[in-house]
């Protein structure tokens, strides 16, 4: 279906005569509408609900970088440094080695946080946290959040 909706936004783009991102995005969203209306005919996909759950982890990742850049921007330009460094181990669900390294980029995407480590066994996640009043929160925002939401998305 994906590549399906890429055909059409392409086929979109042609018809229009412009090959812009915007263009692209258009087609694409039109494409989406097109497949969504013909799903009696073709049968039910999971593709619909994947591209909503892409869209809200997309949304929820920006907010989160968003959130930790006003954090980390008041904490610099204000004369009091909230700041209380840290590392915290933050415990893995089962999950393979490229699951592994996405959730340690996306966590070191986010400011004021960044993965150091993965211990031997793969059941650990070390990461390095500006903000850190309670270690146990730290833990349970990433798993409950990023990890949570990141495996959600590709299982």
């Amino acid at each position: 279906m994906f590549l399906t909706n890429l055909g059409l936004a392409l086929l979109w783009a042609a018809a229009s005569g412009r090959l812009t991102i915007a263009n692209l995005v258009v087609g694409y969203a039109l494409g989406y509408a097109v497949l969504w209306c013909a799903q009696p005919l073709v049968g039910p996909s999971r593709y619909f609900a994947k591209v909503r759950q892409t869209l809200a982890f997309g949304a929820y990742f920006l907010w989160e970088v968003i959130r930790a850049n006003l954090r980390v921007a008041h904490d610099v330009i204000t004369p009091t440094h909230y700041a209380r460094p840290g590392v915290v181990a933050v415990p893995l669900a089962p999950m393979s080695e490229a699951e592994i390294a996405l959730l340690a980029c996306l966590a070191t995407l986010t400011p004021g946080t960044l993965a150091l480590e993965v211990s031997e066994d793969r059941r650990h996640l070390f990461v390095h946290a500006m903000f850190i009043e309670d270690p146990e929160r730290t833990r349970r925002e990433i798993q409950d959040g990023l990890q949570r939401r990141l495996l959600e998305l590709l299982r």
